[in-house]
């Protein structure tokens, strides 16, 4: 399951999640998000132990500010509370399991 996160939802599900979070920043608008989407709601629907969580930056700037998310897409591996892992553009799905997984 992806859960779309807010500003006032992201501390708690994010910062506070006990298992390694992957959360994708993205928009409508943009090509590369679109053809990343599919990934991400598989690796969602096929790997229980990661939280799988989406922020559109066109309703959440100040989530992209705070994490300096310059280019979307833009993937952010993050496990206790800190961004172990980044990814910025289209990557193929074994690509962000692998971040996760470092």
């Amino acid at each position: 399951m992806e859960i779309n996160l807010t500003y006032n939802t992201f501390d708690e599900e994010v910062m506070q999640s006990d298992k390694p979070v992957l959360v994708d920043f993205w928009a409508t608008w943009c090509g590369p998000c679109r053809m990343l989407a599919p990934f991400i709601k598989q690796i969602a629907e096929e790997n229980p132990d990661i939280k799988v969580c989406k922020v559109n930056v066109d309703e959440e700037p100040q989530l992209a500010q705070q994490f300096n998310v310059t280019g979307i897409p833009t993937v952010l591996v993050i496990k206790n509370g800190m961004v172990t892992e980044k990814s910025v553009g289209f990557v193929p799905k074994q690509k962000l399991l692998e971040l996760v997984n470092k």
